[in-house]
């Protein structure tokens, strides 16, 4: 008895050993990162993160003034340096909230919808219509950027919120409809029924029954939906490009702040820090039903 209880708190100790590991490795990085951020363009230049507290005199707010009021800092190009002015994260957060917000409620209600239907409602194909949406899932977006974009040049979209809008909802349903209808098949059939003896209709059924019971889930696709769009590049690139600066998200912002050399790192990691606060928050908000939509469904019975 002994020698198990030994055993059990060696296991424990290894595991606790590993998970600080891990910590250490995941936090020592970003640590560098909001150290960096504070420090001025020399210094970060010239020498390593971890040497800026021997120079406490050379910590400094004007790398986050340069970053949110659009003061004037220099990018470099290929002749050297030049100044500009009006690069500010305020407009690139706005666009970014802008984009983000409906590209993650728009896939939320149609895949809640079609979860719905495919759950409770008894129709011709509904098996394959289900296996081909899910089948979706591995087909990598950036095979069908390139055909939807010459689309969307046909008919007025690029460059436009609705054309990323459409486009971010598009990528994102499979995964929805797939951890929806997980979540909405585990709920008991009696709760239908009960409704249906009521004489709700399938309409009213969904809107005040299924949908306040299936928050966790919603919460769950809702995090994982935000923060691909929010830290998203790609798509943004793609089909915002014909706007310019003015619709301008977050991480294009970001890459601009670099500047072509890649030099100006302490503007890229203020900027860093002040883009991660907004995905920070929702999922600091909606964490507590994380795991419980993402394990709805998974156990039977």
């Amino acid at each position: 008895m002994m020698n198990k209880e030994r055993k059990i708190t060696l296991n424990g100790i290894i595991i606790t050993a590993v998970l600080i590991v891990i910590c250490l490795m995941w936090t020592i990085p970003t640590l560098g990162i909001f150290i960096t951020s504070f420090r001025t363009a020399d210094a970060t230049n010239s020498t390593g993160w971890w040497k800026a507290f021997s120079m406490m005199k050379k910590f400094t707010l004007d790398n986050y003034n340069q970053v949110l009021l659009g003061q004037r800092y220099n990018v470099g190009n290929a002749s050297g340096t030049s100044a500009i002015r009006g690069a500010t994260m305020l407009s690139a957060f706005l666009s970014s909230i802008t984009v983000t917000v409906p590209a993650v409620i728009i896939p939320i209600f149609i895949a809640a919808a079609a979860a719905y239907g495919f759950a409770w409602l008894n129709f011709k194909g509904r098996g394959v219509l289900l296996a081909m949406i899910i089948a979706l899932l591995v087909v990598p977006l950036q095979i069908s950027l390139i055909p939807i974009l010459r689309d969307y040049n046909k008919i007025g979209l690029n460059g436009t919120y609705l054309g990323i809008w459409l486009a971010h909802a598009g990528f994102g349903l499979p995964l929805a409809t797939y951890m929806m209808f997980n979540y909405i098949s585990s709920l008991p059939r009696s709760i239908l029924e009960s409704a249906f003896i009521d004489g709700a209709s399938h309409f009213t059924t969904f809107v005040r029954l299924i949908l306040p019971l299936s928050v966790p889930a919603i919460a769950s696709f809702a995090i994982f939906q935000f923060i691909w769009v929010w830290n998203d590049m790609l798509v943004a690139l793609v089909f915002l490009s014909g706007a310019g600066q003015k619709l301008e998200v977050v991480t294009v912002r970001l890459m601009n702040m670099a500047g072509t050399r890649g030099t100006d790192w302490h503007l890229l990691t203020a900027g860093a820090f002040v883009s991660l606060i907004l995905p920070l928050c929702v999922f600091l908000g909606l964490q507590k039903f994380f795991v419980r939509g993402l394990l709805a469904g998974s156990v039977k019975g």
